[in-house]
């Protein structure tokens, strides 16, 4: 049975806010958290991004989740030996329930220190060596790494979890899929791609499928498209854009052309819970283990009411 999560955005909320909306989703019977790991917002109507380890670690002391990151670039902005280490805590702190999710990145987000940000042929060969790096300062022993992308001298891990946490890797397409299925213990995608998950499946990939989508629920519809349209239109966005522009800015302008009802055909909005359940079944039926949802915008507390007692049950 595929298991149901939340799908926590750190876009949208502030660190307090996410640790609050991690108890929500424990009380409201979801189990299990995927949140997302962002230096910028995608626009600047999103507001937020505070440091996704330091809210991880507050998370840990207020559930019992199992906490996934969705995703982390270990590549550019940080040095894949420091993320090693936060990872290694985070497994601790949560009593081995933490999956780090990882991922080729975005400009957004990987830009900021000035580093030349590489196609996406490079980017994933720089991934595929960083959780090589990663995998061997787990072992707690010291490492000298000299690698294509990556030097690691005389480093050490002293505080390791008894088992490391799995590596998930995030596939949007068959190359990605591809190293998933290789260096990965699971992937990560957005869409309900069946194709996708069952070429994982083909390459060898045996670890958990994992996706998440957003919805916004409201009393009122008119308002739920109004705010996932204001909030999301980057959702209407297709190919390698969200993949290469740099600034906020630049996917406000791109973003620009995308209607109310574009966003609205891709997210769930309104009240009828048949809406929720049918796009969520959507993922069910691709075969993936597990789906995170994600609610747009401030009414969270209303969000998990509904779900727990009008979408759960059903599903």
């Amino acid at each position: 049975m595929a298991e149901i999560g939340a799908f926590l955005s750190s876009e949208e909320h502030g660190p307090r806010e996410l640790v609050a909306q991690a108890v929500m989703a424990e009380e409201a019977g979801l189990h299990s958290i995927l949140i997302s790991d962002h230096y910028h917002p995608w626009i600047d109507r999103q507001g937020e991004s505070p440091f996704v380890w330091s809210v991880i670690g507050s998370i840990s002391g207020k559930t019992k989740h199992r906490v996934t990151t969705g995703v982390t670039c270990p590549t550019v902005r940080i040095h894949p030996a420091i993320l090693a280490q936060a990872a290694a805590t985070s497994q601790i702190l949560l009593d081995g329930r933490f999956v780090f999710g990882v991922g080729t990145g975005e400009a957004l987000n990987e830009h900021i220190l000035g580093d030349h940000w590489p196609p996406v042929e490079i980017r994933l060969k720089m991934l595929e060596e960083a959780v090589e790096v990663i995998r061997l300062l787990w072992e707690g022993k010291v490492v000298n790494h000299h690698g294509e992308f990556y030097t690691v001298e005389n480093a050490r891990l002293y505080s390791v979890p008894d088992s490391p946490p799995p590596i998930a890797v995030s596939a949007f397409g068959p190359d990605a899929a591809e190293v998933a299925a290789r260096i990965g213990d699971g992937f990560i995608t957005v869409r309900p791609d069946k194709e996708l998950r069952e070429k994982y499946r083909s390459l060898g990939g045996s670890g958990r499928s994992i996706a998440a989508l957003k919805v916004c629920w409201d009393q009122d519809e008119k308002r739920a498209r109004k705010l996932a349209y204001e909030l999301w239109p980057t959702t209407g966005l297709t190919g390698q854009l969200s993949q290469e522009l740099p600034m906020p800015a630049h996917f406000e302008s791109a973003a620009s052309n995308v209607t109310e009802d574009t966003v609205a055909d891709a997210i769930a909005c309104g009240p009828d819970p048949e809406r929720h359940i049918k796009a969520i079944t959507e993922y069910l039926d691709a075969g993936f283990d597990e789906v995170y949802v994600n609610q747009i915008g401030p009414d969270q507390a209303g969000f998990f009411d509904f779900f727990s007692r009008d979408v759960l049950p059903r599903l």
